[in-house]
């Protein structure tokens, strides 16, 4: 049997190593809590994926990989939860393309947030938020918090509880994770 690749697979496959390799150099060639705390920060990756790269690739102690994730998810929230209301104000009123977008991901993440925040009320962001899924997590539960008129402060300390549950828990698994397989 032989593989044929054409050459849109191979473009593909060039692009996917080039990344790898550019996003391996640049991580791994800056401080690791820095490296962890960017991670962090990142709205796909969260802690969720910070946690268990500082630990295998950075080798950074369980207590450190979960502290530079943990300040590194909450930052942005801070951010999102203040700014969030008058920069989409903004974006509203200057761009017809951005108030589509802008629907379209409001409408995701109400779905996703309403029934549990209709049944649990406040309570919900910390669940929300510490549920290591897609989907989920600071950034989405900033917005959630924002869509859901909570107050900024009472959100912050809300969203900062189910970080540090997610962050206990995803150190947890990558701990077991690791040791399991000996990695």
């Amino acid at each position: 049997d032989s593989i044929s690749l054409d050459f849109g697979s191979f473009y593909l496959v060039v692009k996917a190593v080039l990344f790898y390799n550019i996003f391996m150099d640049f991580f791994t060639n800056i401080p690791p809590q820095i490296a962890t705390l960017i991670l962090a920060m990142l709205p796909v990756t969260e802690l969720r994926f910070s946690i268990p790269f500082a630990l295998e690739v950075l080798n950074l102690s369980p207590w450190e990989a979960f502290f530079w994730s943990i300040i590194g998810d909450i930052i942005p929230a801070i951010g999102i939860v203040y700014l969030l209301g008058p920069l989409s104000r903004w974006l509203r009123r200057h761009s017809k393309w951005a108030d589509r977008m802008l629907d379209k991901a409001f409408a995701k993440t109400r779905r996703k947030f309403d029934g549990s925040y209709s049944k649990l009320g406040k309570v919900a962001l910390i669940f929300f938020v510490a549920i290591p899924l897609p989907g989920t997590g600071a950034w989405s539960g900033s917005i959630a918090a924002w869509l859901f008129d909570i107050e900024k402060k009472e959100s912050i300390v809300y969203i900062s509880i189910g970080v540090v549950l997610a962050g206990i828990l995803v150190t947890l698994l990558s701990l077991g994770f690791f040791q399991l397989f000996n990695l």
